[in-house]
């Protein structure tokens, strides 16, 4: 791993995302500093604001393709419940067809929220990532690291001592990189960085009292970190578990309130969430629909006790991210609420046609006559009114298999829209 694995900034396809979400960070954080309030808990509320404030658009399609899902369940049910026992091959190609079909009315893709979370996975990850290695993307957090750093390269023996530290598992490999063991400077400062940015109270006096020249670098580099990390009193580099066992040894009871505070806020506003989030109606009519249903609910009830949980073993500072967003997205979801319940949903759905019959004509083809053509020879077998026998409907799509077999090779979405055309006149001239 030429990069290492911590304060080397995001490897990976996030990097890219985790390094603009970095400037960023750093833009807010030297905004702070101007100001004179340059404060790590505060930038990253700012930055939490920012980011979802950012994929509010996201979220609104989402919602949206939501809203319409909860109108199209009745119509996709029923189909499902009429092929329920149904598993033959033709009786999967008219289900697929219908279950399409009833997409297209909506204008909408079975995919339609998919791609909204494919843009926003990546964009959470990453900023993550960088709120937890602050050092690696904020270069004035990472300057006070200096010269403390550089004079402990120098002395003997500090690598060893710094792999006795408490989290040391998380960066072992990064001392036994070839970058590392070949003397790479910046490799090795940013490795010691790494294991300074997670140190206890009791690991840097170990540094202070092994390397005693050190100490007046350790408490000046201490003193600034911990004006940066405290927010209200309490040291957001570290966990609210630490926070609790020094607080409970040292008789601090109030110390010890603020630091069950931060699980519990990560908790409560994680289940205002669920709350204000909409919820799948189902009418007890379909086993697959109320087992996912039942899932969710499941689901739901446990996010706030893993949150909980998370906050209470990471920094502090994860918590405060943890919080805000789930603040920030009550907010969010209360506006997109009342913007959803305003929508017409028929002038949506007519939308929805409007941008599908465009983008297909920039294709060279009608949305319209693909949708009529695919389906007619389905609902012309499947209606109760059929003409044809059962051997006549299984003769019927084996030769639209043969025939589509047979011309599968055409490229384009016209062509293929002509194929099934040319077939369905065919086969209503017979």
């Amino acid at each position: 791993m030429p990069g290492g694995i911590l304060l080397t900034q995001q490897s990976g396809f996030l990097k890219p995302v985790a390094i603009i979400l970095g400037y960023l960070m750093e833009g807010i954080f030297a905004v702070l500093d101007k100001m004179g309030i340059p404060n790590i808990g505060l930038a990253i509320i700012l930055f939490t604001i920012i980011i979802y404030a950012l994929m509010t658009p996201l979220t609104i399609k989402q919602q949206k393709f939501s809203k319409l899902s909860a109108k199209m369940n009745p119509e996709l049910q029923a189909v499902q419940k009429k092929y329920k026992n149904k598993k033959d091959n033709e009786s999967m190609m008219a289900m697929n067809e219908e279950t399409r079909a009833i997409y297209d009315k909506y204008g909408v893709s079975p995919t339609g929220s998919c791609l909204q979370l494919l843009i926003q996975m990546p964009i959470l990850f990453a900023l993550y990532r960088v709120i937890n290695s602050m050092p690696a993307y904020v270069a004035q957090i990472k300057g006070v690291f200096f010269p403390l750093v550089d004079k402990l390269m120098a002395q003997s023996g500090s690598a060893e001592l710094l792999q006795g530290f408490t989290n040391a598992n998380i960066y072992a490999r990064q001392f036994t990189n070839e970058a590392f063991v070949n003397g790479n400077t910046t490799y090795i400062q940013n490795t010691f960085i790494d294991c300074l940015n997670r140190a206890s109270t009791a690991e840097w006096q170990s540094i202070s009292d092994k390397f005693p020249s050190l100490a007046t670098n350790v408490v000046e580099t201490v003193d600034k970190l911990n004006e940066y990390n405290n927010f209200l009193g309490l040291n957001i580099a570290n966990s609210p578990s630490f926070m609790l066992k020094e607080a409970f040894s040292s008789g601090a009871y109030l110390m010890m309130a603020a630091a069950v505070m931060v699980p519990f806020l990560a908790a409560f506003t994680q289940w205002l969430n669920v709350k204000l989030m909409p919820q799948p109606e189902t009418k007890g009519n379909n086993g697959q629909q109320d087992s996912m249903a039942a899932s969710m609910k499941t689901m739901n009830m446990m996010m706030p006790i893993m949150s909980a949980v998370f906050c209470f073993t990471l920094p502090a500072g994860m918590g405060i991210y943890w919080v805000a967003g789930a603040v920030v997205r009550c907010i969010q979801q209360i506006l997109i609420n009342k913007h959803i319940d305003k929508i017409d949903m028929d002038e949506l759905i007519r939308k929805n046609l409007e941008k599908r019959e465009k983008k297909l004509e920039k294709m060279g083809v009608s949305g319209r006559q693909i949708n009529d053509n695919a389906s007619i020879n389905t609902r012309r077998m499947n209606s109760s009114n059929s003409r044809y026998t059962e051997d006549e409907k299984e003769e019927m799509l084996r030769k639209a298999r043969e025939y589509y077999e047979t011309h599968k090779d055409v490229g384009s979405i016209a062509a293929k829209a002509n194929l099934v055309r040319e077939y369905n006149e065919k086969n209503n001239k017979k």
